[in-house]
């Protein structure tokens, strides 16, 4: 009988073992699924390390002669837009829609967005007006430094890296919206197409805004477009106002080199705007897919 129920432990013993290590291999089989890349990028203009999200379309070749635009987003980190706006690129440049082409995917991390995305200003007695507190801001005006490592460090950085055509659209809601509209007003041939949600305008008493009109009579202002999108006015009717505004300046100064697509969207608040306004965005921009066309 011992030996029956030596036996029969065995073999219990046996299969369980058996099965825990088929149960590991079976997981050893799985794979992840790869989104895109991460690479840490050092700025001289911003004093620091950079983390910079990647996304390369599906067949890309660096060693083919392929060029493919970019789309960079500024509030790009993996816990930010990065992964759902990559999503909506992915969708909308996939063979059986082709609304747009191949596009990589440029994702810019944060470190301090409310000292990057502003501009200087005299003082921060305005803050108040819009329920905020002036110790939110310990650091703010920085936003110089910022298009500057833009445009001297992180474009020629992705430029030499990756196949890029010369054609470039920047992404940006709130504060980094308001940034997306100073560079359209100051650095326009940054980018080709801006896509600008529920931006802070109100940022510096509207002094932006106050400026435009000035800033669109550049010679240099070569033909953009220009998506500008507001959230439900219920919500902060001097956010929508200033959304209002601007595209309606936009259209009376630039009517030549700016094609605005204004778009109220009703149902989204500030916090959830962004995923349908880019959706819009690229739409409005290429209003057809591949079997529309």
């Amino acid at each position: 009988m011992k030996k029956i129920f030596y036996l029969f432990t065995f073999l219990i013993i046996s299969s369980q073992n058996f099965a825990q290590t088929k149960n590991k291999q079976d997981t050893d089989e799985s794979q992840p699924i790869v989104l895109g890349i991460t690479d840490k990028l050092k700025s001289a203009e911003l004093g620091e390390t950079r983390t910079i999200n990647i996304y390369l379309p599906e067949g890309y070749d660096k060693k083919d002669n392929t060029k493919y635009p970019v789309i960079y987003i500024l509030d790009g980190g993996v816990e930010e837009d990065f992964i759902h706006i990559t999503g909506i690129v992915r969708f909308n440049t996939q063979s059986w829609i082709a609304r747009f082409p191949k596009s990589i995917v440029v994702g810019i991390e944060n470190t301090n967005r409310r000292r990057d995305f502003t501009f200087a200003v005299p003082n921060l007695d305005f803050v108040e007006k819009m329920g905020f507190k002036k110790k939110s801001f310990p650091q703010y005006g920085g936003s110089d430094k910022y298009i500057a490592f833009l445009e001297k460090e992180l474009q020629p950085y992705i430029d030499k890296k990756f196949n890029t055509s010369n054609h470039k659209t920047i992404i940006g809601e709130s504060l980094a919206g308001l940034l997306a509209t100073e560079i359209l007003l100051k650095h326009r041939n940054l980018f080709d197409n801006y896509i600008i949600i529920a931006p802070s305008l109100w940022w510096g008493d509207q002094s932006l805004l106050a400026e435009a009109p000035k800033l669109l009579k550049a010679k240099d202002n070569k033909p953009v477009l220009v998506y500008i999108a507001a959230c439900n006015k219920e919500e902060d009717k001097t956010m929508y106002d200033d959304a209002v505004s601007l595209s309606e300046m936009l259209k009376q100064n630039d009517e030549k080199n700016t094609k605005v697509y204004y778009d109220y969207i009703q149902n989204e608040i500030h916090s959830t705007v962004i995923h349908q306004g880019v959706y819009n965005a690229f739409k409005a921009f290429y209003p057809k897919t591949i079997y529309e066309k």
